[in-house]
């Protein structure tokens, strides 16, 4: 590209030379051939005033010294040269002098100048000068030569200028796509930066949109991926330990493994979509699908939960505060959020586990504490990876604030020793009876 911007900024330079040159050059030449005129007319004058009125009667006149390359010489009323030099006999344009009148004009290869001789308002004679015209031609052409010679030189500058704007404008264009080839070979980090060219930098600014509106997409479809396994591995895990007790257990009720299992199993599917729900939400709060009391969702994570804690030999215990067991809460963010967080609290908490329901100036806060203390510095344990281990990838409570905000509520971590999470979420009106 760089070489076609030079080659067209050159192709300019040449045409507005030409554009340029081509009536200035001719301007040149009609200003040379006028200037010498001018000259032989003055010459003529000159020559002109030495006649005498008796030259009518046949008195010779005394001329002054002719230039070098002029001719000078006085012509009477037949057309005859009487005195200097020139053709013996008036040409045309002498002749037409007679008349009264200056008279210019080319002869043989001359230019030629006639002025009329005057006395008492009658034509007595003519001064006529003239030169070859070769002087004038030669300088004419040396005047073009210089003229030439000024376009070359700035056919010369503008070669560098034209290259020097080139690379200012191609560079810009060159960087954007090597951004773009980096983009494409996958690297989401690299971003355009701006130039001294407003239209350029339009395009760049629209580049690096382009790539942060991909990178959120890409970022959303990874954490999705993680979100997902991470949400669904608790859930298969119960089911899959349920399923295991009743087959290997002599004396186990099949009926109630099996309708444990079902009971997992729409648990399970609950949580794919609230995954899939977060998914493809927009950023901010929105409108749960489903809410139920809150005594009711806490009553179902028990039911979840509490043979798992039993089996590993801790507590765990639920409350819910007089006046707030009808207090309606998004349901299902509230049993993934609550999931998350008891799943943490066996993975890295201590001793008993205590979840308490209670009302908060309209809205229903949940607290889950346990015996342990954390040992994340609190500004980091919600940031995504801040916390790894063999079964997760440190995005639980991560994922758990993007529900709780995405149904508008909160997570916070109220203390680290004994370590206490609170969600608060917002109370939903009743649905309105049917019919």
């Amino acid at each position: 590209m760089r070489k076609r911007v030079v080659r067209v900024a050159v192709v300019a330079v040449l045409v507005a030379l030409v554009l340029l040159a081509t009536p200035l050059a001719v301007g040149i030449q009609k200003s040379f051939f006028a200037d010498e005129r001018g000259e032989l007319e003055r010459i003529a004058l000159a020559a002109a005033v030495r006649v005498d009125p008796k030259f009518a009667v046949g008195d010779h006149v005394e001329l002054p010294a002719p230039e070098r390359g002029v001719r000078v010489g006085v012509y009477d009323l037949s057309g005859h040269l009487r005195d200097g030099s020139g053709p013996m006999a008036a040409d045309a344009v002498t002749r037409r002098a007679l008349a009264g009148v200056v008279a210019r004009g080319h002869g043989d290869h001359e230019l030629v100048v006639a002025v009329p001789v005057s006395t008492k308002e009658q034509v007595i004679g003519v001064a006529r000068a003239s030169t070859g015209t070769q002087g004038v031609w030669h300088r004419v052409i040396l005047a073009w030569l210089a003229l030439a010679g000024t376009a070359l030189v700035a056919l010369a500058t503008g070669v560098p200028v034209a290259r020097r704007q080139a690379r200012t404008l191609t560079a810009p264009l060159e960087a954007l796509s090597t951004t773009a080839e980096a983009v494409a070979g996958g690297d989401m980090t690299a971003r355009a930066k701006g130039s001294e060219i407003a239209e350029i930098d339009q395009v760049a600014r629209t580049q690096n949109t382009m790539v942060d509106h991909l990178t959120r997409l890409l970022e959303h479809e990874r954490h999705f991926s993680s979100n997902a396994s991470h949400q669904l591995r608790t859930s298969l895990a119960g089911l899959h330990l349920g399923l295991e007790a009743a087959a290997e257990g002599p004396g186990a009720d099949l009926r109630a493994a099996v309708e444990e299992a079902l009971t997992q199993a729409r648990h399970l599917q609950r949580t794919v979509d609230e995954v899939l729900r977060l998914a493809r939400a927009a950023p901010g709060p929105h409108v749960p699908t489903t809410s139920r009391p809150a005594s009711d969702v806490v009553d179902g994570v028990e039911r979840r939960w509490h043979g798992t804690f039993a089996a590993e030999g801790r507590h765990l215990g639920f409350g819910v505060e007089p006046g707030s067991e009808g207090l309606r809460i998004p349901d299902r963010t509230a049993e993934q959020v609550l999931d998350v967080l008891l799943d943490n609290a066996r993975r890295h908490g201590r001793g008993a586990v205590e979840v308490t329901v209670r009302e908060m100036s309209g809205a229903v806060a949940v607290d889950v504490t346990d015996e342990g203390s954390l040992a994340l510095d609190p500004r980091t344990v919600f940031e995504r990876g801040a916390t790894t281990s063999r079964s997760g990838g440190g995005i639980g409570l991560t994922l758990a604030r993007e529900m709780a905000e995405a149904a508008g509520g909160r997570l916070t971590l109220v203390r680290a020793a004994p370590t206490t999470f609170t969600l608060l979420l917002p109370t939903v009106e009743p649905p309105p009876p049917p019919g």
